[in-house]
């Protein structure tokens, strides 16, 4: 049995610790506190990027500004990511930069959403912002008393589900190309209700192997620089369902 199993999240892999626990060059090993605290750092950093187009969007009064930053975010987000995944020794230069792209999107995006649901739901992105942070702090408390435990079966099933969801958000997008209605999940109905509601539970769920992962890369003696990578996976997670958990909440005040 490997050390521990493969992680749903594309950015903590087993094979990643595998390979970086071969290297000698760095000094210094991965630590479950250092990962927090640059975990922290990077939150901290996502929501000054996030700020910045939020206040672009609701006082500088320059839409077509905020859909630039909005893109550029999502793109430059995505090569990032994709870069510090295959190469962990970047992520203390990468992660930040990560971290500041993704805020700039989510703070366009979170600002289409308040402006949207300005009547029937004011302040529903302060709203997902306090979900999302009840989430991760119940699902941290859960890792840490061992109330729910990261068994081979439920990363089992939780790997399953995710790689599940994301090949029907795959097939909602191909959908969207050829014109088809995906109502079913951009809808307010009970069924794109409830499938929104399984994919934040999902992406909930994600943060417990996230937790493991990074716990039984410090047991391994990980590099220094891990713990940025750690905190990178970390991010990528609460982004997610940040994002989901945005959605659910806009179905509802739709219903």
């Amino acid at each position: 049995m490997a050390l521990f199993g493969n992680s749903s999240n594309p950015a903590m892999r087993e094979s990643v610790f595998k390979k970086v626990a071969l290297d000698s060059s760095s000094t210094g090993t991965m630590t479950v506190k250092g990962s927090v605290i640059k975990t922290f750092m990077l939150i901290a950093m996502t929501i000054f990027a996030a700020s910045f187009t939020w206040y672009t969007a609701f006082y500088a009064n320059n839409p077509s500004a905020v859909t630039s930053w909005l893109w550029g975010g999502l793109i430059s987000g995505i090569v990032l990511a994709l870069i510090i995944c295959f190469a962990p020794k970047t992520s203390p230069y990468l992660s930040p930069l990560y971290a500041a792209a993704e805020g700039f999107a989510l703070g366009a995006i979170s600002a289409f959403f308040e402006t949207a649901f300005a009547e029937k739901f004011p302040g529903i992105v302060l709203t997902a912002v306090t979900v999302t942070l009840l989430t991760a702090l119940v699902m941290l408390f859960c890792y840490q008393t061992r109330l729910i435990r990261v068994t081979d079966k439920l990363r089992s099933v939780i790997i399953i589900a995710t790689v599940s969801i994301a090949v029907f958000y795959f097939v909602v997008i191909i959908l969207n190309l050829f014109g088809v209605s995906t109502a079913f999940y951009h809808g307010a109905s009970l069924l794109s209700i409830g499938i929104s509601a399984v994919i934040v539970v999902v992406a909930a769920l994600n943060l417990l192997l996230d937790f493991d992962f990074i716990e039984k890369g410090s047991q391994m003696g990980a590099p220094k620089y891990m713990e940025w990578y750690g905190a990178f996976g970390l991010l990528v997670t609460l982004v997610w369902l940040y994002l989901e958990i945005l959605r659910l909440l806009s179905k509802l005040a739709r219903d």
